[in-house]
């Protein structure tokens, strides 16, 4: 007969992560990812239901993109004494890039806030919407490379100084990196968004500004702007550097590895600190929408 002591106890389950804890917030992450056929399908729809009803649907973002591409270029040819076959690649290029980064900020300050009903009544992580957001602005992305395209028969890279070389492969890279970005930014954002809503307007408004002081209709590197030494204060802004970083290898011009250092650095604090955030304000998003 076996004593107490020497009774085999059942094996009980490990006790719960505190809901603050970095664990929770990357299985909120991770269960976000497995729930991508969610979120993408949502994703996808979001944009079949802003074209519905209309005779070319989606194709209408390109076409927007196209129009305004072509008039600026146009426009800041003249302005900036630039030949149009070197402006007009460059602000095609840098509007689709300023397209993602500026959707994934402007939209990602409401992500949890648009959202207030499924979060309250679908019992999902939230990182689910993030995921949503960003998979949502890159279809959008990868409609306008149809005007990439165009651009890049009509106006070969050899044209504006640019060559074609398995350097342009990086834009693989660069966009996946600024997908990244998406999502740390989109979910810091959206979850200080959702407990002060002054948010949402004050970082459109900064986003509007910040698109005048970023080379995306006006060329950086001009004869121009390089002359003088105010220019060189535009690399204090960061919207620059992921602009440059996946412009360059799009149009085949040198790459400037100066530009994905500063990214890469951004990204890894960025990271931290919205994995702080998440650690800290995640279950409490269900209760500040």
């Amino acid at each position: 007969m076996q004593s107490p002591s020497t009774v085999e106890q059942p094996d009980q389950a490990p006790p719960p992560a505190p809901s603050r804890s970095f664990a929770r917030a990357r299985h909120d992450l991770s269960q976000g990812w497995k729930s991508r056929q969610l979120w993408a399908h949502l994703g996808w729809q979001d944009i079949k239901q802003q074209y519905r009803r209309s005779v070319i649907g989606p194709l209408w973002i390109t076409i927007s993109m196209a129009v305004t591409a072509t008039a600026l270029g146009i426009l800041y040819s003249g302005l900036m004494g630039q030949p149009l076959e070197r402006q007009l690649p460059y602000v095609a290029v840098g509007f689709i890039v300023w397209n993602f980064i500026g959707g994934c900020v402007n939209e990602g300050a409401n992500v949890f806030i648009a959202n207030e009903g499924l979060i309250k009544h679908l019992p999902a992580p939230i990182s689910v919407h993030v995921y949503r957001l960003v998979w949502r602005q890159t279809l959008l992305f990868l409609h306008n490379l149809v005007v990439y395209v165009a651009v890049l028969l009509i106006f070969p890279p050899w044209k504006y100084g640019g060559h074609i070389s398995f350097s342009m492969l990086l834009a693989i890279p660069a966009l996946v990196l600024l997908m990244i970005n998406g999502l740390v930014v989109s979910m810091f954002v959206g979850i200080v968004s959702t407990r002060f809503r002054d948010i949402p307007p004050i970082t459109g408004s900064v986003v509007q500004m910040l698109f005048f002081m970023t080379p995306v209709a006006w060329i950086y590197d001009s004869t121009l702007l390089k002359n003088s030494p105010r220019v060189k204060y535009a690399e204090l802004n960061p919207f620059l550097h992921y602009v440059e970083m996946i412009r360059q290898p799009m149009l085949g011009q040198t790459i400037v590895w100066r530009h994905w250092a500063v990214v890469l650095v951004a990204t890894v604090l960025l990271t931290g600190l919205a994995a702080i955030f998440l650690r800290n304000y995640r279950a409490r998003v269900s209760y500040w929408v």
